[in-house]
């Protein structure tokens, strides 16, 4: 079939199965690495005939490489997916005329936009969507960067585009949600504080370049305004500016936690680790 998928998991009972079957539309090599499931995730990966395998978790960028470097997939071309990523009809639409035409055209990669679906309302406001990644590229020319944080992949080739998203649909509970995000802040914090937050394969580009060459030198921008500021800043211009607020009750718990909380968390953060070298 040429594609093989990689799904990453970890807990993801109440959404895996979607995603599993959205990928069996378009592949029949679907390998797991999960990184200690405690639930029913591996269980719903068996009963749909994929391939688990346990990596243990460091960050996502080595979760990534260790499924490029290490799993057998049979497939020339792969395509990358989180346990609660499922492809929308029009996407897998889109990946099954690809495969149609053998992949033709220079194309190595492709990026597709994900749309989140938060407390049950998909985002589209606030900067929220489109949201560009790099998911589906072919063997041998795309790695995913070595970072703590905000890792993306990227490939030694042309890129194009689909057009049509991914659904990153979030089901867990808020208190699984923001814990996660408080560790993703610690990582963010520290790469910081180290001064490694510009640091990566992929170079920030304002005009021209890939989406995500644009969203790295938005965020340099962001990283270079006045810590706590920046995060009331960054909440209005999201919330106000861009129309977040017409996402409704979901949009306003949303862009409240994710865009205000969680960057006052990583100055915060900043602040305590700061303090603690004095």
């Amino acid at each position: 079939m040429t594609l093989s998928v990689v799904i990453l998991s970890r807990d993801s009972e109440a959404t895996i199965g979607a995603t599993l079957a959205s990928a069996a539309r378009v592949s029949d090599d679907i390998h797991v690495v999960d990184s200690g499931s405690g639930d029913t995730t591996l269980a719903i990966v068996k009963s749909a005939g994929a391939q688990p395998y346990h990596h243990e978790f460091q960050h996502y960028g080595k979760q990534r490489n260790f499924a490029i470097e290490t799993l057998p997939m049979r497939h020339p071309w792969e395509l990358h997916l989180d346990a609660d990523e499922r492809l929308s009809d029009p996407l897998v639409a889109a990946i099954l005329k690809l495969k149609e035409s053998g992949f033709a055209g220079p194309a190595v990669g492709y990026f597709i936009p994900r749309l989140t679906m938060f407390l049950g309302r998909p985002i589209r406001h606030g900067g929220m969507y489109p949201i560009w990644h790099m998911r589906l590229f072919k063997r041998g020319h795309g790695r995913c960067e070595d970072r703590r944080y905000d890792q993306h992949f990227y490939v030694d080739g042309p890129t194009g585009r689909l057009p049509y998203p991914m659904i990153d649909d979030v089901r867990m509970k808020l208190s699984e949600w923001t814990a996660r995000h408080n560790r993703w802040a610690d990582a963010e914090a520290e790469e910081l504080s180290a001064g490694n937050a510009g640091i990566g394969v992929i170079v920030p580009k304002l005009t021209g370049g890939t989406p995500v060459q644009r969203k790295r030198a938005l965020r340099a921008g962001y990283n270079g305004a006045p810590r706590f500021l920046r995060a009331f800043l960054l909440f209005f211009y999201r919330y106000v500016l861009r129309l977040g607020f017409l996402d409704g009750k979901p949009g306003l718990i949303f862009f409240v936690l994710q865009t205000f909380w969680f960057r006052f968390l990583v100055d915060a953060k900043l602040y305590e680790q700061e303090n603690r070298k004095q």
